[in-house]
């Protein structure tokens, strides 16, 4: 499966309440991403930075983007290792340090899974798993800070 992959998002800004930007105050930071046949997502910043904390953020969205990504792979290469996962949550977190500039970056994100499966005989090759996850998932493959990984695995 090699290839090149396109994908395509609109993001418009919903914070302009009559004024536009005329003050850093004076305005929202909400936003509406859109992509084509899915679910709108309502967005805004982080409240640390004056967004509305019952929105999305980008922050957010790249956690979650690796804790899904992982967990997608995850779940592909043990239906190939015949270790049957019954359930599985991830407790993401992330760790973004601003910058004397204004800016800021991720230092890491840390996946949480706990992993169910149906034989204690599974535990081992499970636990080994989310390395040749993180290896493979793309969204890992793409940032510039260490993803880490605290497994739980346990038998359903």
């Amino acid at each position: 499966m090699q290839g090149q992959h396109f994908y395509k998002t609109t993001v418009k800004w919903t914070g302009n309440k009559g004024t536009g930007t005329d003050g850093y105050r004076n305005y929202e930071r909400s936003h509406l991403i859109e992509i084509e046949h899915k679910s709108d997502i309502f967005g805004s910043s982080d409240p640390a930075f004056r967004g509305d904390k019952t929105k999305h953020n980008p922050e957010d969205l790249l956690v979650s983007s690796l804790s899904s990504c992982h967990m997608l792979w995850y779940l592909h290469l043990c239906a190939e290792a015949g270790v049957i996962v019954t359930d599985y949550v991830d407790h993401a977190t992330g760790i973004m340090l601003e910058t004397s500039t204004g800016g800021g970056n991720f230092s890491e994100v840390t996946l949480y899974p706990m992993v169910t499966v149906t034989e204690k005989s599974m535990v081992d090759k499970a636990n080994d798993l989310h390395k040749k996850a993180n290896e493979l998932c793309f969204i890992a493959n793409s940032v510039n800070f260490p993803v880490k990984h605290n497994p739980i695995t346990k038998i359903g």
